[in-house]
């Protein structure tokens, strides 16, 4: 057992929407993001993912239902994003996120672009 030091972890890379990986509780990854402006519109088949704002405000877009609605996050709030949702998750400024999910999720769930990783890096 070691403990993490979330914000040393954070100051280990700059690439943003490049997930790391910085635990493990039984079948999930717990993985660290930087993201600004839009990602990608997308779901995931199998798994639920829960997001964390650390720092910044992350806006988390859904379309759902033939209906389309946005919440805000802020640091300390946590969004929880069900299987099947189509969702896009987006920044104005840098957002510093946690994750929590499966890990088999792939971060671009159902879409495959030129920001897929098949493969995180751990740091």
């Amino acid at each position: 057992m070691e403990k993490v030091n979330i914000a040393q972890k954070f100051s280990l890379f700059h690439e943003q929407y490049q997930p790391k990986i910085v635990g493990e509780v039984n079948d999930a990854y717990v993985k660290l993001v930087k993201l600004q402006s839009d990602f990608v519109w997308h779901h995931h088949d199998e798994e639920d993912e829960l997001f964390l704002v650390l720092q910044g405000e992350l806006r988390m877009r859904f379309r759902e239902h033939g209906a389309e609605r946005e919440l805000t996050i802020g640091p300390g709030e946590f969004v929880i994003v069900p299987r099947g949702v189509e969702h896009l998750p987006s920044a104005d400024q840098e957002t510093h996120i946690m994750l929590l999910e499966p890990k088999t999720t792939l971060n671009t769930g159902n879409v495959q672009n030129e920001r897929t990783l098949a493969e995180l890096q751990r740091i």
